[in-house]
């Protein structure tokens, strides 16, 4: 039975970035006239999916943070999760829509405005979802030792990747394919049941 739920919260958490992953073989790889009526249309699809991307960071600590250090972490990294939802959406308006439709109606000279206020938008989403995924991290480093390791390394390697390569092929393809790798691997880790200090006996006098 746990397996089942373990595959049905991978399928989940890895989704979306692998629905990102194929929208990015799509993805125009310049902004032109040409282009414009697709760019701005695939990030009209798109603007919903972003946000979805942190699944994989909330779903496995999910629940009411406790008073204690699991729970700052926790919170830290649903603030972190937040700021990526809300910046990188930005992106996708300013950099996506609002780019391809100015050039879509022969608009000249606010593309790259346009593009420079996307830019900044989107690094500073990027360095939330970092934020976010350093303090789920830590979380589940606490609650299931060093066996998160492994997803955890995919995890900040492709949030590093991320800074400058958006979905665009083929380095921002094989970034959200290692979100998917990454959200799968810390997934099933977190599956297994945590792994609980136990405080040493107290000795009491007779």
């Amino acid at each position: 039975m746990r397996s089942l739920r373990t595959a049905r919260v991978t399928a989940l958490v890895t989704a979306p970035p692998l629905l990102l992953a194929a929208a990015g073989l799509v993805h125009p790889r310049h902004l032109t006239s040409a282009t414009a009526g697709d760019w701005a249309g695939l990030h009209i699809v798109l603007l919903p999916v972003f946000p979805l991307l942190v699944l994989g960071l909330l779903v496995p600590l999910w629940g009411r943070p406790r008073r204690d250090a699991d729970g700052v972490l926790t919170v830290l990294a649903w603030a972190g999760c937040a700021c990526f939802a809300a910046y990188y959406s930005g992106l996708d308006a300013v950099a996506g829509i609002s780019a391809g439709t100015v050039v879509d109606h022969g608009v000249h000279g606010a593309a790259g405005r346009l593009f420079a206020t996307g830019d900044e938008l989107g690094r500073t989403g990027v360095y939330g979802l970092a934020v976010a995924s350093f303090a789920a991290c830590a979380v589940l480093w606490r609650r299931h030792g060093a066996r998160i390791l492994p997803g955890a390394a995919v995890l900040f390697a492709a949030c590093w990747s991320f800074v400058d390569s958006h979905i665009f092929w083929p380095k921002g393809v094989f970034t959200m394919l290692g979100f998917a790798a990454a959200f799968a691997l810390l997934t099933v880790a977190a599956a297994r049941p945590a792994e609980r200090t136990r405080e040493p006996e107290r000795l009491t006098n007779p």
